[in-house]
């Protein structure tokens, strides 16, 4: 009996690791989340945002970069629903900079998930593991119009 407990112990803490260890990098769509509900009561009108090369008037005030880089619990979520919400995240700490810095966009957002820089104006790079899934964006917060 014995040698099947530790036997069993050993199974789990082996093969428990390389379960918890998955790290799958997917890229998901922007504009699903940014036209949900939730984005919309969160986000306002009173920021706006462009992503990579999305053309943009010209700044009147560049008021700095902008880096954030946020987690969340994706135990018993799907990688799908963990990395929008997560990206939704990430977007209201860029909203809140940007209105702290007296900016009224954010503009060239890119994916920067482990330091791999990503440059798209429809999809952004979640990282989702078993149990957390991360989106870390960079930014360049302006002001646009007065």
């Amino acid at each position: 009996m014995k040698k099947i407990v530790i036997l069993g112990l050993s199974f789990l803490t082996l093969f428990s690791s390389l379960t918890f260890a998955r790290d799958d990098i997917g890229a998901y769509s922007i504009s699903k989340v940014l036209s949900s509900e939730t984005a919309k009561a969160k986000l306002g009108s009173d920021v706006q945002f462009y992503f990579g090369e999305q053309a943009y008037a010209e700044p009147i005030q560049k008021l700095g970069d902008l880096r954030t880089n946020k987690k969340t619990n994706a135990f018993n979520k799907s990688d799908n629903e963990a990395c929008e919400w997560v990206f939704l995240s990430a977007m209201i700490a860029l909203k809140k900079s940007a209105v702290e810095r007296g900016g009224n966009a954010v503009v060239k957002i890119k994916s920067n998930y482990k330091n791999n820089l990503t440059s798209s104006e429809t999809t952004f790079q979640c990282g989702a593991g078993a149990l957390i899934a991360g989106v870390a964006l960079t930014g360049e917060v302006v002001k646009l119009t007065d």
